[in-house]
């Protein structure tokens, strides 16, 4: 397994070689394994591992560049991949994990190009970060715990070898938390549930968990309930970056196809490029500030974490907001030029539709976001 860092060229080449399969994938909704190989094969699983374990050791800076990068040429991939660096750029410095575990975590990512994502989402509970118990629990043995529960929305289940499970205990006043789970253990289960608008090839299927036996040292972070009141401003640094760097690249892969089909469409009425009309160069002009205004609020607050001054959640949240509303005002800008072929199934644009929308699915939610600022600056 190659453990340096891909250059720049390298990534690119990978998101052209995942935009010719993309429209397959998407079709079909089937999940792209061969795109995890080439993941893997290019060392890009262990970017985030510390160098001490063999990793690359990058910041949250170059992780959202490449999100962004391979995000352009298939973003249902990619958003498996970034799920997997946000783990890895938190787990080797959260002082609650057990390091023994968490190097080995990190070593298989870099030898054996290892994934994990975290599993939170159930269908009574919803997304936990809005509050409430997961019903998923975690019942304490003589060896360990044993883990029961359903989880759906589980991005990249069927080729994640860990899943971050979160969960409650049976205990008299229950702590609630993360259990690691090898996702090859006896009792795990993949249900193929996910059939979505947007996303198609993410694999976000359901995750069953049936007597799942795991040892005592895996139960990673359990904590009492009023600990997970406060958001994690580094985890929601990370989060918010690599999702918004993720469908600000599937708004430059829109904005590519608009280029492209503005300046090669010649109507017999017009006798001209379309580019040449000056509706269509303010449109694509507005779209390039959207874009600048992205790429400048990405990098600026990636540098802050990787500087340690990571800002609030409150400001990363935003971020993650004004990044994804600019990404779908662009897209959908690009429809409206483009008009009946943008939503032909015929060209890729009306794919960068259904996948940008799912940037306001993504927590924090756009709602969550506004109110808490409201209620701050209301002193509520």
């Amino acid at each position: 397994m190659n453990a340096t860092v891909a250059p720049t060229a390298s990534v690119s080449a990978l998101a052209r070689d995942f935009s010719g399969r993309a429209a397959g994938h998407d079709h079909a909704g089937s999940f792209a394994h061969e795109n995890i190989a080439a993941l893997r094969e290019a060392g890009l699983l262990g970017v985030t591992v510390p160098r001490r374990l063999g990793g690359g050791g990058v910041g949250l800076g170059r992780a959202a560049e490449i999100v962004r990068t391979l995000a352009e040429g298939d973003p249902a991939t990619t958003l498996v991949l970034a799920m997997h660096l946000l783990q890895h750029g938190l787990i080797h410095t959260n002082p609650v994990w057990p390091r023994a575990i968490a190097d080995a975590v990190g070593r298989a990512a870099v030898e054996g190009g290892a994934l994990i994502n975290a599993l939170r989402v159930e269908p009574e509970l919803g997304t936990p970060a809005r509050g409430g118990l997961p019903e998923t629990t975690a019942r304490s043995t003589a060896t360990g715990w044993r883990i029961d529960g359903r989880k759906i929305y589980s991005t990249g289940s069927p080729a994640l070898a860990y899943g971050l499970v979160f969960v409650r205990t049976d205990e008299a006043e229950p702590r609630v938390g993360n259990v690691l789970v090898p996702m090859e253990a006896p009792g795990v289960r993949i249900v193929e549930t996910w059939d979505h608008l947007g996303l198609r090839a993410s694999g976000s299927h359901d995750v069953l968990f049936e007597g799942v036996a795991v040892p005592a040292d895996h139960a990673v972070d359990l904590r009492v309930l009023e600990a997970w009141r406060a958001p994690d401003a580094l985890q929601q640094a990370w989060s918010c970056t690599l999702l918004a760097a993720l469908y600000d690249g599937v708004a430059r892969a829109a904005q590519a196809w608009l280029v492209r089909f503005v300046v090669e469409r010649r109507p017999g009425s017009l006798g001209a490029p379309l580019a040449s009309l000056a509706r269509f160069q303010e449109g694509i002009g507005e779209n390039e500030r959207l874009l600048c205004v992205n790429a400048r609020l990405i990098a600026g607050l990636a540098a802050e974490v990787d500087a340690g001054a990571v800002p609030d959640a409150r400001e990363t949240g935003f971020l993650k907001v004004t990044v994804t509303e600019n990404a779908i005002g662009l897209v959908q800008r690009a429809v409206e030029l483009s008009g009946n072929p943008g939503l032909s199934r015929a060209n890729p644009l009306e794919r960068h539709l259904r996948d940008v929308l799912c940037g306001r699915i993504h927590w924090p939610q756009g709602d969550s976001v506004r109110a808490g600022a409201g209620r701050a600056a209301l002193g509520l």
